[in-house]
């Protein structure tokens, strides 16, 4: 059983510390990976055990993975901070398959769940929607906000889409505009909206208001017009779009502000923590 302690940076498996970090601009965790193999392997030295294995990777052509690792400073047992080498979830559950002992079994039968469901999601996309109405729902939204949730996730996949067809070429870039335009209307970076609702890993889209995901939406659908109108090539032509598709949102949400006297920000959220158990059974 997975436990948290009070360290949000280490987590607890069957007793067992692991270090993680998270990435605010991947909006991911990342754990040390020697402290998984310890687990795994219940080796006296992980971090050798990880050197072979990474030179085994790369001999068995998965250099992909090996490269998807890379080094972090953490505390280490002696309390100084050292280079560890890190890896998402998905580069980990790739990690663990190749780890040859019954420890990892669990591991493994968790992944193949995760990769049947996703397989289905696949096939069948409403599967998908579905399971994010329902998570939603237990979040305590209405109706009408989930349809604006999804009406708006149309309109940043229709983005993002862009993005990718005209040369803005990985997920850093996107999160460089993203954060751009957000900025743009609505004063805030994402890390400073998330850290207004107090909220860490969970998505700041889940936990805005209505007029928040309006301003949002409005935000991107005027990001997109502009750069298909300029015709916007990569990260340095699509910024220009994005501060304009921001400051039109911007424009809009002062007007409104100052027509009904309230602020379109709000510290408000969802959080699953303040919904009753038994609404989530």
């Amino acid at each position: 059983m997975k436990k948290q302690t009070k360290n949000k940076n280490i987590a607890l498996f069957e007793g067992q510390q692991i270090r993680r970090h998270w990435d605010e601009k991947k909006e991911s965790w990342f754990f040390a990976i020697s402290d998984i193999i310890a687990v795994l392997t219940k080796s006296i030295d992980p971090s050798a055990y990880w050197r072979k294995l990474k030179e085994r990777l790369s001999k068995e052509g998965s250099n992909e993975t090996v490269t998807k690792c890379h080094g972090l400073k953490m505390v280490a047992k002696d309390g100084k901070m050292r280079e560890t080498d890190v890896a998402d979830a998905e580069t980990l559950l790739r990690i663990i398959q190749s780890i040859p002992s019954p420890n990892a079994e669990p591991f493994k039968l968790w992944l193949a769940k995760v990769g049947y469901e996703r397989i289905q999601e696949t096939t069948d996309p409403e599967r998908s929607i579905n399971r994010a109405r329902t998570n939603w729902q237990r979040m305590g939204h209405s109706q009408k906000w989930i349809q604006q949730r999804m009406m708006g996730q149309e309109i940043r996949n229709k983005l993002t889409d862009y993005w990718k067809d005209n040369d803005v070429k990985n997920q850093d870039e996107y999160a460089i505009l993203t954060n751009l335009i957000h900025k743009e209307w609505s004063d805030l970076t994402v890390k400073e909206h998330k850290d207004l609702k107090n909220l860490t890993n969970e998505n700041l889209r889940d936990h805005m208001s209505d007029a928040e995901l309006i301003f949002t939406s409005l935000a991107e659908l005027s990001t997109r017009q502009i750069a298909e109108t300029m015709n916007s090539k990569g990260l340095k032509e699509n910024k220009i779009p994005a501060k304009k598709g921001g400051q039109i949102a911007k424009h809009a949400r002062l007007e409104l502000e100052q027509k009904t006297g309230q602020k379109v920000i709000t510290k408000n959220n969802f959080k699953l923590s303040n919904i009753k158990r038994k609404d989530l059974n």
